[in-house]
């Protein structure tokens, strides 16, 4: 017995200096600042307790459903050109409708290839009705059109993700907001600079080279009406940024709506200085697939005009000299040095598949979060004092045995989130305490089931236990359709919600432990030291 005693005992001093070291770690030294400072750095803050910002976004998923529109228009009239059918537009009429698809222009020679064309090559994606005079209708699939939408969705969340990764915010939020609305949830605590933030999250930083049409023009009307007031479906009117095209000029110029190479064909981007005016610039360098590209195209098209864009604006027209193939660099616009740092690093980590609106926008100060901190800690040790004061007066000797298991309760849990870098949030700390309640709960179970045994006329050692194998039953059953509870609120909550499920969660399991096994050793010790049949304080 005093041995199985001994295990046991060595189990749990181990498992208490254990979690310790998931608490705090390894501290700089000795003082209360330098452990105040490994507590914080292996747990970590959430928002509403370290200040930061709160935003919801919502994803325009139909500008992904109209980029792969436009790209499927340009991959048909390729295919049909490549097969000797030539002359054919495929355009999206309505701008309202950007999952539809016209063809027109085609010969009634070539009326039936282009029907098996259009069956064999985009039949799966696209419902093709047949219209007059040798004209068809692609309609996206629903099913596509919504696995599309989605993608786009968990595009922009990791597209969001690396970009601030990389601006160093340490534990971000970044998560799908009311399931099926296409919106995201943003949460950045300790954030500093709140308008860099906002730009990159918000930025498509779309990247792509247009062949150019007409222009330049000094403004949008006169533009309109050199063209007969009509943009054309396969066109766009576009303005420079200003000094970014020839002359330092802010012209308009038409362009053609699909671009030769964008989006995800920039393979790496860095900041740099243009070597004969050292203002700053940035150089971007294209997929092996768009290199080719682009090289056919600048082969093919020297001595007429190309436009690099980003994000609707055109940041450089030039005339095509030669052949180039996958290196390039955007300049003008009076960029700074910091302007060109980010606008690296946007590329880099790919273009948003879709804008980005921001729908709401909060932010919570430092102070405020410090003074979370200062009431939740404060409400957490009066909560925790209170309930071990009741305990000793109530159960006596046996309420000792319940506190020590409520402050390794405590422990296992801190440590927990230590380990596994949960972010706590002010819900988190109300977790914390609502586990100080079912601990306190469980030992009631147990202890009145003792008293129970002790007034049949049990001995205490038979009291006790028969006291923890029939509470046993009722203590799982409460902890396990609580942590269901918690799971469903992790699932389907948001941040702070979610930490409130994780501290409910990790303090129910480490109640078990304590509640169950370490109390039931604390009292086999205690009964160890007594006479046979002695009483025991309960």
């Amino acid at each position: 017995m005093q041995k199985n005693l001994k295990t046991k005992t060595i189990l749990i001093v181990a498992i208490l200096v254990f979690f310790i070291f998931g608490i705090i770690g390894i501290p700089g030294g000795f003082s209360g600042t330098a452990f105040k400072q490994a507590l914080l750095d292996r747990i970590h803050l959430g928002l509403d307790l370290k200040g930061g910002m709160h935003l919801i976004l919502q994803v325009d998923v139909n500008d992904a459903v109209s980029a792969q529109t436009d790209s499927d228009a340009a991959a048909i009239q390729s295919d049909l050109a490549q097969n000797g059918i030539t002359g054919v537009t495929a355009i999206k009429p309505d701008p309202s409708r950007p999952d539809f698809i016209q063809i027109s222009g085609v010969s009634a020679d070539h009326s039936a290839d282009v029907s098996g064309i259009l069956n064999s090559r985009f039949g799966s994606q696209y419902d093709i009705t047949a219209g007059p005079n040798n004209s068809w209708m692609l309609t996206m699939k629903p099913t596509v059109e919504t696995e599309l939408k989605q993608r786009a969705l968990d595009r922009s969340i990791d597209v969001i993700q690396t970009r601030i990764n990389s601006l160093g915010v340490t534990e971000p939020v970044i998560e799908p907001y009311q399931l099926g609305s296409y919106q995201i949830l943003v949460e950045l605590p300790g954030v500093d600079d709140l308008g860099r933030v906002e730009s990159v999250i918000q930025s498509t930083a779309r990247l792509e080279t247009h062949a150019v049409l007409g222009g330049p023009w000094p403004d949008k009307q006169t533009a309109l009406q050199a063209i007969g007031n009509v943009v054309p479906p396969d066109a766009e009117l576009l303005q420079c940024v200003p000094g970014g095209c020839p002359g330092g000029s802010s012209d308009w110029y038409e362009l053609t709506r699909i671009p030769v190479w964008g989006g995800t064909d920039i393979r790496d981007a860095e900041p740099g200085h243009n070597p004969n005016t050292n203002e700053p610039e940035v150089d971007f360098y294209l997929t092996n697939t768009a290199g080719d590209k682009f090289a056919s195209f600048t082969s093919q098209n020297i001595g007429k005009d190309m436009s690099i864009v980003l994000d609707n604006r055109i940041y450089e027209v030039a005339t095509i000299k030669g052949e180039i193939h996958d290196q390039g660099n955007i300049s003008g616009g009076n960029m700074t040095d910091q302007q060109a740092t980010d606008l690296s690093m946007l590329l880099r980590t790919g273009a948003l598949p879709a804008t980005l609106h921001y729908l709401q926008e909060s932010t919570v100060g430092p102070s405020l979060g410090a003074d979370s901190i200062h009431q939740g800690v404060v409400a957490s040790i009066v909560g925790m004092l209170a309930v071990m004061i009741f305990m000793l007066v109530y159960y006596k000797g046996a309420g000792i045995n319940a506190d020590l298991a409520l402050f390794l309760n405590l422990v296992i849990l801190l440590g927990f989130m230590g380990y596994s870098h949960a972010v706590l949030t002010l819900p988190g700390i109300a977790g914390v305490i609502l586990t100080i309640g079912m601990g306190v709960d469980s030992n009631v179970l147990i202890f009145e089931r003792i008293r129970e045994e002790l007034r049949a006329g049990k001995s205490p050692a038979a009291a006790v236990d028969q006291g923890f194998a029939h509470a046993w039953t009722t203590i799982l059953d409460t902890h396990v359709t609580t942590i269901v509870s918690a799971a469903i609120l992790f699932i389907f909550g948001t941040g702070p919600v979610k930490g409130f499920a994780v501290t409910l969660t990790f303090g129910l399991l480490a109640n078990l432990f304590t509640a169950v096994f370490v109390s039931r050793v604390i009292f086999d010790a205690h009964l160890s030291r007594k006479l046979h049949g002695e009483p025991i304080s309960i």
